[in-house]
C-alpha cells in the first residue's frame, strides 16, 4: 500500500469530521463585501474573516478549544467576538466552553485583540447589538443578578438599562439607533418570550405580550428592525395560529401587520436589504425550504433548493440568497440562487451517506416522525442506534451528520424521533412537554422502538439508546425506566442528577427548567425526583458509556459525578470519559476520539467481548 495518502487510508466515517467545512457567511450590512464565517480547516472551529471584493480570507481567532461567535460591526470595521473561559478560579489556566466571558474586538484586517465593552465583568451572554452611531447593547447573564443589559459608548463607561431576575434578552437595535428590541420572560414563562421596546436610555416605548401576564403559552421572537433609515417596523415570529409564523409590528403606532403566509409548517423570516420584501424560511416534517415575500403585491414566490434541508438563509443586496443546504445523504455546501457555490473550501471532501426513510408512528400523544437510516442492501433485523436530539426544543431534519453516518458504515441502523417537545410540528407539539419531562419523550421513542422491532429493521438484542445533552439525558433516563428495551447505552454530556444540575447550571437554564417542572427543586420535590435518572440508576442493567465536559455550565460535571459514583457502587458495567471542554467540544480531533470510543464501547458489549465492569477515563486539564 505504499505510497497511498493518509486520505486515502483514512475511513469514511473520519473524513467526515476531518473534511474541512464552513458556516453560512454574515456580512456587514453597510459594507456588504465584508464578510465573517466559521471554519474547521485548520482542526478546530474558528472565525474567519473574507474580503470578497479581493478574495482574501483569514482566520480571526486562534485559541486552544475554538471559537464560533463573532459578529461584524455594520461598517465591516471590526469584528466582536466572545472569549468564553473566564469562570477558571486558577490563574492562567482558561476554562475554555464555560461560555462565561467577554466580548473582544478585532479590526476587520487584522491586529490586536482589545475588549469591546470595557467596564462590564465577564458573565454568559444575553444577546448583542451593533450599532451605526457609537452605541452597541450587550445582554449578560450572571447567576447571581439574573440579566443585565448595557448600552456601551467608545470612551464612556456602560450604562445599565435594563435588569431582571427572570431571563432576558437583547433582540435587535433600530437602524438609526435609537430603538432596543428586548425580549423578557418577567411572566415566569422562560418558554415563551414577550417583547418590550425601549430607548437607549432605557425608557418604555412599547411592549407586546402575547403570554398575557403568563395566562397564555404563546411565545414572541424578535426577527429584527427594518433596514431602512427612520423605519420603526420591527419583524417578530408569534405563535397565535398554533404555530411559527412573521408579522410586522410597528413599534410607534402599535400598528401590527398579519403577513398571511399560510405554509404548514414553522416559518421564520427575514428583511431584504432594501426592506422591500421578507426571505422566509419554511421547516416542515424535517425540510426546510425558501420563499421570497414582496410586502407591496404581498405575493409569496418560492425559491428553488434542492430536496433536504436549509440551515440558514441570508439575502444580499442585489437580490441574490445564499444559503447553507445539505441533506441526510449529501455533505453541506453554501450555494446561492444564482447556481454557485458561494464557498468551497479546499481539501478532502466528506463522503455521501445515505438518505432517511420517513416513518409515522402512532404515539400516546399523536403521530410520531421518526427518521430512520439504514446501510445500503443489508437485511435486518440490524443493530440500530436511537440517535436522541438534544433541545429539547429541537428537531432531527433531513440534514448531514457525520455520527449517524458513521454508525452506519458500521453496519447499524439509525433511527431518530422527533418526541413530543421537538419543534417543528406546531406549538400543542413542543408544549407538551411539562411537568413529566423526560417521561413524555420516553413514551414517543418507545412507540417507535416498538415499531423498530415489529418491522424487521431492528434487532430487539442490540438496540442501542445514544444522544447528547437533552438526548443523552433521556439516555440516561431511558436505561433506568426502561431497563428491558435497551441493550446498551451511550450518553454525552446528559443531565444525570437533575436536583444537583439545577443548582449549579447557568441562570438561563434553571429559568427553563422552572417552567418545564413548574418550580424549583425545592418547590416541586416530586418532579424532580421522577424526571431525574438519578432516581432509577439502581434499575440500569445495560452497558452505559458518558462522556462529559469538565467545564460544560449546561450539564455540569458534578451531577454526572453523582450518578457515575451510583453505578459504581453497585458494580454496573460502565464507562465515563471526561475532557476539558464545555458542553461539547470544538476541536476535530476531539470529536473523533469520542465517537471512536462509542464505537468501540459498542462493539465490545454487543457481541459480548467484556472490557470489564468499569472503565474511569479523565483527560487530562489543560492540555
Amino acid at each position: 500500500m505504499g505510497g497511498m495518502t493518509d486520505a486515502e487510508n483514512m475511513p469514511d466515517w473520519e473524513k467526515r469530521f476531518r473534511a474541512p467545512r464552513v458556516s453560512l457567511p454574515d456580512w456587514a450590512t453597510d459594507a456588504p463585501d465584508r464578510s465573517l464565517f466559521v471554519s474547521n480547516a485548520t482542526g478546530k472551529y474558528e472565525l474567519y474573516a473574507w474580503d470578497r471584493k479581493t478574495g482574501e480570507q483569514r482566520q480571526v481567532t486562534n485559541r486552544p478549544d475554538g471559537t464560533t461567535d463573532g459578529v461584524l460591526t455594520p461598517d465591516g470595521e471590526s469584528i466582536w467576538w466572545f472569549d468564553d473561559g473566564h469562570s477558571s478560579s486558577v490563574p492562567d489556566l482558561p476554562s475554555y466552553g464555560d461560555e462565561f466571558g467577554i466580548w473582544m474586538r478585532q479590526p476587520f484586517g487584522g491586529g490586536t485583540d482589545v475588549p469591546a465593552a470595557p467596564g462590564l465583568d465577564p458573565s454568559y451572554s444575553a444577546g448583542l447589538a451593533i450599532g451605526r452611531h457609537g452605541a452597541s447593547v450587550v445582554g449578560r447573564s450572571t447567576d447571581e443578578d439574573g440579566t443585565a443589559i448595557h448600552v456601551v459608548r467608545d470612551g464612556a463607561e456602560p450604562v445599565e438599562i435594563y435588569r431582571h431576575r427572570e431571563s432576558a434578552g437583547v433582540g435587535d437595535l433600530s437602524h438609526d439607533g435609537t430603538l432596543i428590541a428586548i425580549e423578557h420572560t418577567e411572566h415566569g414563562d422562560a418558554m415563551h418570550s414577550a417583547l418590550r421596546i425601549v430607548r437607549l436610555d432605557g425608557s418604555p416605548v412599547a411592549e407586546l405580550d402575547d403570554t398575557k401576564g403568563g395566562t397564555q403559552e404563546l411565545g414572541l421572537d424578535v426577527l429584527g428592525f427594518a433596514p431602512v433609515p427612520g423605519d420603526t417596523r420591527l419583524l417578530v415570529g408569534h405563535q397565535r395560529g398554533g404555530r411559527w409564523e412573521p408579522m410586522i409590528w410597528d413599534v410607534a403606532s402599535g400598528a401590527e401587520t398579519d403577513l398571511a403566509i399560510g405554509l404548514p409548517g414553522d416559518v421564520t423570516a427575514e428583511w431584504y436589504p432594501d426592506g422591500s420584501g421578507l426571505l422566509i424560511a419554511h421547516s416542515f416534517e424535517a425540510r426546510g425550504e425558501l420563499w421570497r415575500y414582496d410586502l407591496a403585491t404581498r405575493e409569496l414566490t418560492r425559491i428553488e433548493t434542492p430536496a433536504g434541508s436549509v440551515s440558514g438563509a441570508t439575502a444580499r443586496p442585489d437580490g441574490e440568497v445564499e444559503y447553507l443546504w445539505s441533506s441526510a445523504a449529501l455533505p453541506p455546501r453554501v450555494r446561492s440562487t444564482t447556481g454557485r457555490v458561494v464557498l468551497d473550501p479546499p481539501g478532502m471532501k466528506a463522503p455521501d451517506s445515505v438518505p432517511v426513510e420517513d416513518v409515522w408512528v402512532e404515539g400516546p400523544g399523536g403521530r410520531i416522525h421518526a427518521l430512520v437510516q439504514r446501510p445500503a442492501g443489508v437485511p435486518g433485523p440490524l443493530p440500530t442506534v436511537f440517535e436522541i436530539h438534544g433541545g429539547p426544543t429541537w428537531h432531527d431534519s433531513d440534514a448531514f451528520a457525520a455520527g449517524p453516518a458513521a454508525w452506519i458504515d458500521h453496519g447499524y441502523a439509525v433511527v431518530r424521533v422527533n418526541y413530543r417537545g421537538s419543534t417543528g410540528y406546531g406549538r400543542a407539539w413542543t408544549d407538551a412537554l411539562k411537568h413529566r419531562i423526560g417521561l413524555i419523550e420516553l413514551e414517543d421513542i418507545a412507540a417507535v422502538r416498538a415499531w423498530a422491532v415489529e418491522s424487521g429493521l431492528a434487532d430487539p438484542e442490540r438496540l442501542i439508546l445514544a444522544g447528547g445533552s437533552w438526548g443523552g439525558y433521556l439516555t440516561l433516563l431511558g436505561l433506568g425506566t426502561q431497563p428491558e428495551s435497551w441493550a446498551l447505552g451511550l450518553a454525552a454530556v446528559p443531565v444525570a442528577d437533575y436536583v444537583t444540575a439545577y443548582h449549579d447550571e447557568m441562570e438561563a437554564l434553571k429559568a427553563m427548567d422552572r417552567t418545564l417542572l413548574g418550580g424549583t427543586p425545592e418547590e416541586v420535590p416530586e418532579r424532580f425526583e421522577a424526571s431525574s435518572p438519578l432516581t432509577y440508576v439502581d434499575a440500569v442493567r445495560a452497558p452505559v458509556y458518558i462522556s462529559a465536559g469538565v467545564n460544560d455550565p449546561r450539564c455540569p460535571i458534578r451531577q454526572v459525578e453523582n450518578y457515575v459514583e451510583r453505578l459504581a457502587a453497585r458494580g454496573a458495567t460502565h464507562e465515563v470519559y471526561r475532557y476539558d471542554a464545555g458542553h461539547g467540544s470544538l476541536v476535530v480531533e476531539e470529536r473523533i476520539k469520542q465517537v471512536g470510543m462509542e464505537m468501540a464501547f459498542a462493539a465490545a458489549h454487543l457481541t459480548g467481548r467484556e472490557v470489564g465492569g468499569s472503565d474511569d477515563r479523565t483527560e487530562p486539564v489543560g492540555r
